[in-house]
Protein backbone atom coordinates (compact mmCIF):
# COMPACT_ATOMS: atom_id res chain seq x y z
CA UNK A 1 0.00 0.00 0.00
CA UNK A 2 1.14 3.73 -0.54
CA UNK A 3 1.22 6.81 1.28
CA UNK A 4 -2.22 7.90 0.99
CA UNK A 5 -3.52 4.16 2.61
CA UNK A 6 -2.12 5.84 6.06
CA UNK A 7 -2.15 9.80 5.36
CA UNK A 8 -4.49 12.76 4.34
CA UNK A 9 -2.26 13.67 1.67
CA UNK A 10 -2.47 16.52 -0.84
CA UNK A 11 -3.48 14.14 -3.22
CA UNK A 12 -6.41 12.92 -1.60
CA UNK A 13 -7.96 16.18 -0.79
CA UNK A 14 -7.48 17.20 -4.60
CA UNK A 15 -9.52 13.71 -5.49
CA UNK A 16 -12.35 14.70 -3.24
CA UNK A 17 -12.63 18.21 -4.16
CA UNK A 18 -11.97 17.92 -7.46
CA UNK A 19 -12.20 13.89 -8.66
CA UNK A 20 -8.56 14.03 -9.79
CA UNK A 21 -5.40 14.80 -8.42
CA UNK A 22 -4.14 18.34 -8.99
CA UNK A 23 -0.65 18.74 -10.40
CA UNK A 24 1.25 22.00 -9.18
CA UNK A 25 2.94 24.27 -11.86
CA UNK A 26 5.92 25.88 -10.03
CA UNK A 27 6.42 29.54 -10.89
CA UNK A 28 9.72 32.06 -10.35
CA UNK A 29 8.26 35.61 -10.64
CA UNK A 30 11.49 37.08 -9.80
CA UNK A 31 10.75 37.78 -5.88
CA UNK A 32 13.39 38.05 -3.59
CA UNK A 33 13.85 37.91 0.27
CA UNK A 34 14.13 40.39 3.34
CA UNK A 35 17.03 38.17 4.42
CA UNK A 36 19.11 38.79 0.84
CA UNK A 37 18.21 42.13 0.31
CA UNK A 38 19.49 43.83 3.48
CA UNK A 39 16.10 44.65 4.89
CA UNK A 40 16.87 41.56 7.51
CA UNK A 41 20.32 40.91 6.27
CA UNK A 42 22.20 39.18 3.57
CA UNK A 43 23.39 35.90 2.42
CA UNK A 44 19.89 34.52 3.38
CA UNK A 45 18.93 31.04 5.26
CA UNK A 46 21.97 28.54 5.88
CA UNK A 47 20.36 26.18 4.12
CA UNK A 48 19.96 28.38 0.57
CA UNK A 49 21.14 28.12 -2.37
CA UNK A 50 22.45 31.24 -2.88
CA UNK A 51 24.11 31.08 -6.35
CA UNK A 52 20.84 29.57 -7.91
CA UNK A 53 18.67 32.73 -7.59
CA UNK A 54 17.84 32.87 -10.97
CA UNK A 55 17.05 36.84 -11.00
CA UNK A 56 20.19 37.33 -10.19
CA UNK A 57 21.58 35.03 -13.06
CA UNK A 58 19.80 35.93 -16.03
CA UNK A 59 16.11 35.99 -17.41
CA UNK A 60 13.33 34.22 -16.22
CA UNK A 61 10.39 33.48 -18.65
CA UNK A 62 6.67 34.82 -18.36
CA UNK A 63 4.04 33.56 -16.09
CA UNK A 64 2.33 32.02 -19.16
CA UNK A 65 5.10 30.24 -20.21
CA UNK A 66 6.21 28.82 -17.22
CA UNK A 67 2.96 27.70 -17.04
CA UNK A 68 2.57 25.95 -20.06
CA UNK A 69 5.93 24.77 -20.06
CA UNK A 70 4.63 22.87 -16.67
CA UNK A 71 1.52 21.51 -18.44
CA UNK A 72 3.86 20.11 -20.91
CA UNK A 73 5.66 18.11 -18.05
CA UNK A 74 3.43 16.69 -16.56
CA UNK A 75 2.33 14.94 -20.21
CA UNK A 76 -1.53 14.10 -19.09
CA UNK A 77 -0.97 13.64 -15.61
CA UNK A 78 -3.82 16.17 -14.20
CA UNK A 79 -6.40 18.12 -16.68
CA UNK A 80 -6.65 21.18 -14.10
CA UNK A 81 -3.38 22.70 -12.77
CA UNK A 82 -2.49 25.00 -9.38
CA UNK A 83 -0.44 27.65 -9.83
CA UNK A 84 2.61 27.20 -7.21
CA UNK A 85 4.61 30.76 -6.69
CA UNK A 86 7.77 28.65 -4.83
CA UNK A 87 10.19 30.37 -5.54
CA UNK A 88 11.92 33.06 -2.39
CA UNK A 89 9.08 34.99 -1.09
CA UNK A 90 6.05 35.37 -3.36
CA UNK A 91 4.39 37.50 -1.32
CA UNK A 92 7.80 40.48 -1.20
CA UNK A 93 6.96 43.00 -2.81
CA UNK A 94 4.27 45.85 -3.80
CA UNK A 95 0.71 44.79 -3.71
CA UNK A 96 -0.12 46.21 -7.54
CA UNK A 97 2.86 43.74 -8.88
CA UNK A 98 1.92 41.03 -6.48
CA UNK A 99 -1.65 41.16 -7.79
CA UNK A 100 -0.61 41.37 -11.02
CA UNK A 101 1.76 38.65 -10.68
CA UNK A 102 -1.21 36.59 -9.23
CA UNK A 103 -3.64 37.28 -11.68
CA UNK A 104 -1.43 36.24 -14.64
CA UNK A 105 -1.63 33.01 -13.20
CA UNK A 106 -5.07 32.64 -12.48
CA UNK A 107 -6.52 34.08 -15.73
CA UNK A 108 -4.64 30.46 -17.50
CA UNK A 109 -8.04 28.13 -17.75
CA UNK A 110 -6.85 25.24 -16.29
CA UNK A 111 -5.13 27.10 -13.62
CA UNK A 112 -7.84 26.35 -10.36
CA UNK A 113 -5.68 26.78 -7.24
CA UNK A 114 -3.10 29.43 -5.98
CA UNK A 115 -0.26 27.73 -3.61
CA UNK A 116 1.95 30.82 -2.26
CA UNK A 117 5.27 30.02 -0.58
CA UNK A 118 6.26 33.02 1.89
CA UNK A 119 7.88 33.79 5.54
CA UNK A 120 5.63 34.44 8.12
CA UNK A 121 6.98 37.95 8.26
CA UNK A 122 6.16 38.61 4.90
CA UNK A 123 2.24 38.70 4.55
CA UNK A 124 0.16 41.61 5.40
CA UNK A 125 -3.23 41.98 6.25
CA UNK A 126 -3.31 43.53 2.48
CA UNK A 127 -1.92 40.43 0.95
CA UNK A 128 -4.51 38.16 3.12
CA UNK A 129 -7.38 39.99 1.60
CA UNK A 130 -6.31 39.91 -1.96
CA UNK A 131 -5.29 35.63 -1.44
CA UNK A 132 -8.73 35.66 0.44
CA UNK A 133 -10.66 37.20 -2.66
CA UNK A 134 -9.05 34.53 -5.07
CA UNK A 135 -10.44 31.91 -2.59
CA UNK A 136 -14.03 33.71 -2.79
CA UNK A 137 -13.86 33.50 -6.52
CA UNK A 138 -13.86 29.52 -6.00
CA UNK A 139 -10.05 28.54 -6.50
CA UNK A 140 -8.36 26.35 -3.80
CA UNK A 141 -5.59 28.41 -1.95
CA UNK A 142 -3.07 28.19 0.08
CA UNK A 143 -0.62 30.40 2.00
CA UNK A 144 2.35 28.07 2.60
CA UNK A 145 4.57 29.25 5.35
CA UNK A 146 8.09 28.46 5.78
CA UNK A 147 8.66 28.17 9.58
CA UNK A 148 11.30 25.69 9.37
CA UNK A 149 11.62 25.23 13.22
CA UNK A 150 9.98 26.41 16.67
CA UNK A 151 13.09 26.70 18.19
CA UNK A 152 13.69 30.61 18.75
CA UNK A 153 17.75 29.47 19.06
CA UNK A 154 17.34 27.24 15.66
CA UNK A 155 15.95 29.70 13.66
CA UNK A 156 18.48 32.23 14.81
CA UNK A 157 20.98 29.50 13.82
CA UNK A 158 20.19 29.29 10.46
CA UNK A 159 19.84 33.23 9.96
CA UNK A 160 15.87 32.96 9.50
CA UNK A 161 15.45 36.56 10.47
CA UNK A 162 12.06 35.96 12.51
CA UNK A 163 10.79 34.42 15.88
CA UNK A 164 7.83 32.24 16.31
CA UNK A 165 5.27 35.10 17.56
CA UNK A 166 5.47 36.39 13.89
CA UNK A 167 4.66 32.98 12.52
CA UNK A 168 1.45 32.47 15.12
CA UNK A 169 0.34 36.45 14.53
CA UNK A 170 0.58 35.33 10.25
CA UNK A 171 -1.32 32.21 10.88
CA UNK A 172 -4.31 33.73 13.21
CA UNK A 173 -4.91 36.29 10.48
CA UNK A 174 -4.71 34.03 7.43
CA UNK A 175 -7.23 31.72 8.94
CA UNK A 176 -9.65 34.28 10.81
CA UNK A 177 -9.63 35.35 6.73
CA UNK A 178 -10.62 31.68 5.82
CA UNK A 179 -7.31 31.05 4.07
CA UNK A 180 -6.22 27.38 4.45
CA UNK A 181 -2.64 27.44 5.61
CA UNK A 182 0.57 25.06 5.01
CA UNK A 183 3.81 25.64 7.26
CA UNK A 184 6.90 24.02 6.20
CA UNK A 185 9.31 22.07 8.76
CA UNK A 186 12.59 21.15 8.25
CA UNK A 187 14.42 17.51 10.53
CA UNK A 188 17.90 17.74 11.03
CA UNK A 189 18.51 21.22 11.30
CA UNK A 190 21.67 21.85 13.43
CA UNK A 191 21.69 21.70 17.08
CA UNK A 192 17.88 20.27 16.54
CA UNK A 193 17.06 16.71 18.12
CA UNK A 194 14.17 14.08 17.39
CA UNK A 195 12.62 15.95 20.88
CA UNK A 196 12.72 19.01 19.19
CA UNK A 197 11.19 17.98 16.27
CA UNK A 198 8.03 16.81 18.30
CA UNK A 199 8.20 20.34 20.26
CA UNK A 200 8.24 22.49 17.00
CA UNK A 201 5.55 20.43 15.55
CA UNK A 202 3.57 20.05 18.69
CA UNK A 203 3.45 24.59 18.05
CA UNK A 204 2.51 24.24 14.87
CA UNK A 205 -0.77 22.18 15.53
CA UNK A 206 -1.48 24.21 18.52
CA UNK A 207 -1.46 27.54 16.39
CA UNK A 208 -3.82 25.77 14.15
CA UNK A 209 -2.74 24.67 10.61
CA UNK A 210 -4.64 22.82 7.95
CA UNK A 211 -1.71 21.29 5.57
CA UNK A 212 1.63 20.49 6.93
CA UNK A 213 4.81 19.86 4.49
CA UNK A 214 8.14 17.88 5.91
CA UNK A 215 11.60 17.86 4.36
CA UNK A 216 14.71 16.20 5.67
CA UNK A 217 17.64 18.94 5.98
CA UNK A 218 20.16 18.34 2.67
CA UNK A 219 23.05 20.33 2.28
CA UNK A 220 23.09 22.31 -1.35
CA UNK A 221 26.44 23.37 -3.22
CA UNK A 222 26.77 27.03 -2.64
CA UNK A 223 24.70 27.34 0.68
CA UNK A 224 26.80 28.45 4.07
CA UNK A 225 26.08 24.84 5.81
CA UNK A 226 27.97 23.40 2.65
CA UNK A 227 31.24 24.99 4.49
CA UNK A 228 30.28 23.80 7.69
CA UNK A 229 29.54 20.13 6.04
CA UNK A 230 32.82 19.93 4.29
CA UNK A 231 34.50 21.39 7.49
CA UNK A 232 33.11 18.18 9.33
CA UNK A 233 30.90 20.20 11.28
CA UNK A 234 27.56 19.04 10.25
CA UNK A 235 26.03 15.98 11.22
CA UNK A 236 22.57 14.68 8.88
CA UNK A 237 19.41 12.49 9.08
CA UNK A 238 20.33 8.71 7.72
CA UNK A 239 16.83 7.58 6.46
CA UNK A 240 16.15 5.48 8.85
CA UNK A 241 16.24 8.11 11.36
CA UNK A 242 14.40 10.93 8.77
CA UNK A 243 11.68 7.86 8.43
CA UNK A 244 11.45 7.13 12.27
CA UNK A 245 11.10 10.67 12.91
CA UNK A 246 7.73 11.40 10.45
CA UNK A 247 6.24 8.70 11.00
CA UNK A 248 5.50 9.60 14.71
CA UNK A 249 4.84 12.78 13.87
CA UNK A 250 2.02 11.90 11.35
CA UNK A 251 0.77 9.50 13.68
CA UNK A 252 0.36 12.97 16.45
CA UNK A 253 -1.59 14.80 13.48
CA UNK A 254 -5.21 14.97 13.47
CA UNK A 255 -6.52 13.46 10.48
CA UNK A 256 -8.29 16.47 9.17
CA UNK A 257 -4.60 18.15 8.53
CA UNK A 258 -3.66 17.66 5.02
CA UNK A 259 -0.05 16.28 4.60
CA UNK A 260 1.29 18.11 1.18
CA UNK A 261 4.57 16.57 1.44
CA UNK A 262 6.45 14.25 3.55
CA UNK A 263 9.72 13.94 2.45
CA UNK A 264 11.97 15.95 -0.52
CA UNK A 265 14.72 15.08 -2.77
CA UNK A 266 17.73 16.86 -4.52
CA UNK A 267 19.51 16.47 -7.82
CA UNK A 268 23.58 16.06 -8.09
CA UNK A 269 25.67 17.39 -8.31
CA UNK A 270 23.88 20.50 -6.54
CA UNK A 271 23.24 18.00 -3.62
CA UNK A 272 26.15 17.45 -1.50
CA UNK A 273 24.68 15.31 1.32
CA UNK A 274 22.76 13.21 2.27
CA UNK A 275 23.07 10.59 -0.52
CA UNK A 276 19.72 9.10 -0.01
CA UNK A 277 18.22 12.16 -0.80
CA UNK A 278 19.12 11.85 -4.18
CA UNK A 279 16.19 9.44 -4.85
CA UNK A 280 12.71 10.03 -5.06
CA UNK A 281 11.08 7.12 -3.75
CA UNK A 282 13.67 6.02 -1.25
CA UNK A 283 12.74 7.93 1.61
CA UNK A 284 9.11 7.57 0.70
CA UNK A 285 8.94 3.90 0.82
CA UNK A 286 10.72 3.68 4.16
CA UNK A 287 8.07 6.41 5.74
CA UNK A 288 5.42 3.92 4.15
CA UNK A 289 6.81 0.61 5.61
CA UNK A 290 7.17 2.61 9.24
CA UNK A 291 3.25 3.55 8.87
CA UNK A 292 2.43 -0.17 8.19
CA UNK A 293 4.17 -1.10 11.01
CA UNK A 294 3.18 1.27 13.96
CA UNK A 295 0.37 2.91 12.50
CA UNK A 296 -0.72 5.64 10.03
CA UNK A 297 -1.46 9.54 10.81
CA UNK A 298 -3.86 10.11 13.43
CA UNK A 299 -2.77 6.76 15.37
CA UNK A 300 -1.44 8.27 18.45
CA UNK A 301 -4.63 10.54 19.30
CA UNK A 302 -7.13 7.48 19.03
CA UNK A 303 -7.55 4.35 20.73
CA UNK A 304 -7.58 2.83 17.33
CA UNK A 305 -5.65 -0.51 17.01
CA UNK A 306 -5.46 0.16 13.12
CA UNK A 307 -3.51 2.61 10.72
CA UNK A 308 -5.96 2.99 7.90
CA UNK A 309 -6.91 6.28 7.26
CA UNK A 310 -10.77 7.21 7.38
CA UNK A 311 -11.26 10.81 5.95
Amino acid sequence: MGLDSHVNTFGLHCKRQYGQRLKKLTLDAKFTCPNRDGTLGRGGCTFCNVASFSHEHGSIDSIAVQLANGRERAQGKSSKFIAYFQAYTSTYDEYQLLKQRYDEAVADSDIVGLCVGTRPDCVSDEVIALLAGYQARGLEVWLELGLQSANLETLKRINRGHGFEEYRDTVIRARKAGLKVCTHLILGLPGESHEDFLASHRAVLDAGVDGLKIHPLHIVEGSTMAKAWRAGRMSLLTQEAYAESVGELIRLTPKEVIFHRVTAYAKKPMLLAPDWCAYRWEGLVAIVKNLERLGGQGHYLTDSAGDQLSV
